[in-house]
């Protein structure tokens, strides 16, 4: 460890957006609470910022204390943007300008959770490698189709850090802290919240296909694999049992056996999915979404949906 990471306080900027999630911000600020308090002194310096300098209010009710966004020359060594909740509440010009103020100043700049798709917005991310929560990943691709995100729990790529959110911070504070005080002292401060098992960066975000769908079968897990790549171009049952290494009698009777259900109910239910949540955060019409989620007519989309649903699309997208 050096003298100078030793003794010099580093000040680390956490841009709130009304709806953020309060685990993720928590996951990102305690290590570095410990960390100083471990250290015995101030090593880090937080900072929270919201967009109007308001208390910023989290997705559950609770309010943080929070100063007006930064300004030129605000000392900052890294800024993280974190938001949650849909990416169409997320217009705050004034923080997309700050984020591309800060980072022609060369402080470091990171999202946490929703975080990334603002950096995206700001011009931030293009060239990079970067993660965004799973959840808010569809609606990234669809406003930025030059981007893709990688399913990651966190990414560091020189000066931009991404992180999915949840818990996953929590590995990345470790990484971070690790690359300033040295992995001993991270592994200190990563004791202390009992977080005895660091997650690599590339883990992933969520559970494997088969905890998700709760089967093993190897030809199976191949095809709902498939499912969930070609949402917008529906592969026919016959290519599927192939990759499968099935007939598609066969592959029929996997997913009555496995699922309780058929092969088109589970794909047509998979990509009904990603079309709710295309509705709930992108700005695509609901046209553009049937397109995009392989239906062959607006009023096909809106059948099919609505029978799983309970509703039309432009209902869910008002609620």
């Amino acid at each position: 460890m050096s003298s100078f990471d030793s003794k010099n306080v580093q000040t680390i900027g956490f841009i709130l957006i009304p709806g953020f999630a309060l685990m993720s911000y928590a996951s990102a600020t305690e290590p570095l609470r410990a960390a100083n308090l471990l250290a015995g002194r101030e090593i880090y310096r937080l900072r929270i910022f919201s967009p109007d300098g308001a208390a910023a209010l989290s997705s559950s009710g609770t309010s943080v204390p929070a100063e007006p966004l930064p300004v030129r020359g605000s000392g900052l060594g890294t800024a993280f943007v974190c938001a949650g909740g849909l990416p169409r509440d997320w217009r705050y010009p004034g923080v997309l300008a700050c984020l591309r103020q800060l980072s022609r100043e060369g402080v470091r700049i990171g999202g946490i959770s929703g975080g990334p798709y603002l950096m995206a917005a700001a011009g931030l991310l293009g060239g990079r490698d970067f993660t965004i929560h799973w959840e808010h990943a569809a609606a990234l691709l669809e406003a930025f189709p030059d981007l893709t995100p990688r399913q990651a729990r966190f990414m560091i790529d020189g000066n931009r850090i991404t992180c999915g959110g949840g818990i996953a911070p929590l590995d990345m504070m470790h990484v971070l802290i690790a690359e300033r005080m040295g992995p001993d002292f991270a592994r200190r401060v990563s004791d202390w919240y009992l977080h005895t098992e660091v997650n690599e960066p590339a883990a992933p975000q969520r559970a494997s296909l088969a905890e998700r769908y709760g089967v093993h079968h190897p030809g199976l897990l191949s095809v709902l694999e498939r499912m969930e790549e070609t949402i917008e171009m529906p592969l026919e049952r016959a290519a599927m049992a192939r990759i499968a290494g099935v007939t598609a009698r066969h592959l029929d009777r996997l997913f009555a056996a496995y699922l309780g259900t058929s092969f088109l109910d589970q794909y047509r239910r998979i990509r009904l999915q990603h079309a709710h949540r295309l509705l709930k955060q992108s700005p695509l019409s609901v046209s553009e979404i049937a397109v995009a989620t392989g239906f062959s007519s607006l009023s096909h989309f809106s059948r099919m949906f609505r029978a799983v649903y309970g509703i039309a699309p432009r209902a869910a997208r008002r609620e």
